[in-house]
């Protein structure tokens, strides 16, 4: 099968979360099951874009309402991360160095959905399936379905796939010009609520719908910021595919970022030689236990309580825990978690900004990553952490309750049922009493080391998706 990936991000090109790690992973998985996946996305002035060798594939026109602007689709020639990138270079439109955050966000994105389509429609063959991600690429279903010069792909399957229901591009019908020409009784296919919604009409015109963990799919069926109806009416043909992860890139045995490489076998030695490391960098005691929190300092992700968290977590711990906070976001989170290194010098520490060397580095020397996450559709720094025997604390929800077993049930984990301090609170101190029972902890991490994440089972999953 050709299978073509439409998305906003994917690792390494440019990553703001997850969806740019399961676009970066998927289709190298699938192409390695015998299919041909290839991910076609904007071209952003990145570091990627400027480092490695392209070659001009395609030149052309596209229209965006009464404007037309020129078009240039790049492939990337070495076959280097294991699939086929084409990048859409659209001049002032798609040529910026970051991925979302502008004003014109709305015509973006509309602009790169066109200019692929445009591209796809006069390719001599039809790819077998257009696999489609988040809001960004969501009107793809309904202009192939439904506008008339993309007639000729009307009969190529499309899939859908929810990263994130809260985000789904909405904008009014003053910008229906935008849109390509189609037959105006179809409009209703475009609206929920009022407005042009690009996630809603995926939902409604794509030929299956996915999420990337069966509890999310049953969680948006009552939390999905007002599509809760549509996702009910559209149950039949959506299903739940847990991510996996790239086994190759999280990797402890072979990752180049860490400052030494470990197997289940030398794990101890090797979280042991990256604790200190890490320790000496950020001026910490490895010889306590050290919590972590990796991601975006967002509500979502219960980011807005971790400076109360971590205060009461340090202050009853007395000195006795080490804390080390990697990520950015909200800038009142930011500074009042900047603050707390005044307050705990020694024992707490914080990086803001996103630093992927690091994250690597903080999941092979940490002893547990938090996730008192508020909404996680799926979920992969949890598999991280898995992966280099690191104990997730995460909230049951989502893709987390899918992938992480209390250890008072038999599992690997520990696990709260509400985003509250009190909660993690409760969590943290429950982990503080398992790192000073060793011989639990050895057991508990050789036993994470060994569970099989990775993309092999979802990347066949959704293969037999696309066949049905």
């Amino acid at each position: 099968m050709e299978i073509i990936h439409l998305s906003a991000e994917c690792y390494p090109i440019a990553k703001v979360g997850g969806l740019g790690d399961v676009v970066g992973a998927l289709p190298k998985y699938q192409n390695k099951l015998g299919h041909v996946a290839k991910v076609v996305m904007p071209a952003y002035q990145t570091k990627f874009m400027q480092e490695n060798e392209f070659e001009v594939v395609y030149d052309g026109w596209g229209k965006l309402g009464f404007h037309n602007f020129p078009v240039r689709i790049f492939r990337e020639k070495t076959n280097k991360l294991g699939f086929d990138l084409y990048l859409v270079h659209i001049s002032g439109l798609l040529d910026r160095p970051n991925v979302y955050g502008y004003d014109d966000d709305t015509e973006r994105f509309l602009a790169y959905q066109i200019a692929v389509l445009d591209w796809i429609t006069q390719w001599e063959h039809r790819p077998d399936v257009v696999h489609c991600h988040d809001h960004h690429t969501g009107l793809v279903p309904f202009m192939m379905a439904y506008c008339h010069q993309f007639k000729r792909l009307s009969t190529v399957p499309t899939i859908l796939t929810i990263h994130n229901a809260q985000y789904q591009g909405q904008f009014g019908w003053d910008k229906l010009h935008y849109v390509p020409p189609f037959d105006l009784w179809k409009s209703g296919q475009l609206d929920w609520r009022g407005s042009i919604n690009p996630l809603a009409s995926a939902i409604k015109c794509a030929w299956r719908v996915t999420t990337v963990s069966p509890s999310y799919l049953e969680e948006i069926s009552f939390r999905a910021n007002g599509l809760e109806d549509l996702l009910a009416q559209e149950r039949e043909k959506s299903v739940g595919i847990l991510n996996g992860i790239d086994n190759e890139v999280w990797d402890p045995q072979h990752d180049p970022m860490l400052e030494k490489k470990y197997a289940i076998r030398t794990v101890e030695n090797g979280k042991k030689a990256n604790k200190e490391a890490l320790c000496r960098v950020f001026n910490l005691d490895p010889l306590k236990p050290l919590f972590t929190f990796i991601g975006r300092l967002v509500g979502e992700k219960g980011a807005d309580l971790l400076p109360d968290i971590f205060y009461n977590a340090l202050l009853q711990a007395n000195g006795g825990i080490n804390v080390l906070v990697l990520g950015s976001g909200d800038p009142q989170v930011e500074g009042r978690l900047m603050q707390l290194k005044e307050a705990f010098p020694g024992n707490y520490n914080a990086y803001i900004g996103y630093n992927e060397q690091l994250s690597h580095q903080i999941y092979a020397g940490a002893d547990f990553l938090l996730m008192p996450s508020r909404v996680e559709p799926c979920g992969l720094n949890q598999m991280y952490a898995l992966r280099y025997g690191t104990v997730p604390i995460v909230r049951r929800i989502g893709g987390l309750k899918d992938t992480v077993i209390d250890i008072g049930d038999g599992g690997f984990g520990i696990c709260h049922d509400q985003t509250s301090v009190w909660d993690v609170g409760h969590a943290i101190g429950r982990a503080y009493e398992l790192y000073y029972d060793e011989k639990h902890l050895k057991e508990i991490r050789k036993y994470m080391m060994q569970l099989d994440h990775s993309w092999d089972r979802a990347a066949q999953q959704y293969i037999d998706l696309y066949q049905i």
